[in-house]
């Protein structure tokens, strides 16, 4: 197995387990299991299939698709309703970030160009995956790309393992009409539109979206340490994400921060997977 298949293993157990000790309903229950159970299935079949070009290249790219599976579990697990506790807590930062130190102000300095730019930033996260590994390929280290999935998916799936202790809803909906952006933008309602209709609602802490990001450039850094323009790139945009989802109300400050936190964790744990991983195969 690769290191990111033991990541992927890893996290669906981890929801097996929730799935059985969580207090959900029968039905998200068994489907999560189910799912869990045909994650699984696939991986076998896969690993039993001789070792031919498009079997690398599939595992590769089916990790990818199983991140949107994760997440849509995470959603089964919600809880029947919100206290917003956590909430009226984490907002006293953000309105100190976005009032009192003028950040809002700040962003909006130049009218809508750096709001368009952060939105657009927090739509490309969701192209951040296959448009990564496009790279990888493009530079001719698709040998490497196992280590950049790795470092990638642990980035993603530490945050949603989260999510069920952290029960919480977006500011936009807690506080509708409060410390919102005033510059609308296109790619704003774009957006709105994605969240609205295949947002879940067990938790935002922390935030996928930069811990996901971060750890994306840590992991382009690692395995690209040279090409200073690339990795430049990929933390600028880290930063745009962080920045847009407090900015655009997706987020709390504190969301924020424990991405880039699990972010940077996710880099010397997935360097210690996979050389744990080639010693385990040699």
């Amino acid at each position: 197995m690769r290191a990111s298949e033991y990541v992927v293993s890893a996290y669906f157990a981890w929801t097996s387990l929730l799935a059985l000790t969580l207090p959900i309903s029968t039905f998200n229950r068994v489907r999560a299991l189910v799912a869990n159970v045909i994650v699984l299935l696939v991986y076998l079949v896969l690993l039993r299939l001789r070792q031919g070009e498009w079997v690398r290249i599939a595992r590769d790219w089916i990790p990818q698709g199983l991140i949107i599976l994760a997440y849509k579990e995470m959603g089964w697990f919600a809880p029947a309703s919100h206290t917003n506790r956590l909430e009226h807590g984490w907002i006293a930062w953000d309105r100190l970030l976005l009032d009192q130190w003028h950040g809002r102000a700040c962003i909006e300095s130049l009218g809508s160009l750096i709001p368009f730019v952060l939105e657009l930033s927090y739509v490309l996260v969701y192209a951040l995956p296959p448009v990564t590994m496009l790279i990888v390929y493009r530079l001719g280290m698709h040998r490497r790309a196992d280590v950049v999935l790795t470092i990638y998916l642990l980035g993603m799936l530490l945050s949603y393992g989260q999510f069920p202790f952290w029960p919480s809803e977006p500011p936009r909906t807690v506080f509708p009409g409060l410390d919102m952006p005033n510059v609308d933008t296109v790619v704003r309602q774009f957006s709105l539109r994605i969240v609205g209709n295949y947002g879940i609602h067990t938790s935002v802490f922390p935030s996928a979206h930069v811990s996901g990001a971060v750890a994306a450039a840590f992991a382009m850094a690692y395995v690209f340490p040279r090409r200073r323009a690339l990795i430049l790139g990929y933390f600028m945009y880290a930063m745009a994400v962080a920045v847009a989802t407090v900015y655009g109300r997706y987020h709390y400050a504190v969301d924020a921060l424990a991405g880039i936190a699990v972010g940077c964790v996710a880099l010397p744990l997935g360097i210690w997977l996979n050389r744990r991983t080639e010693k385990l195969d040699s």
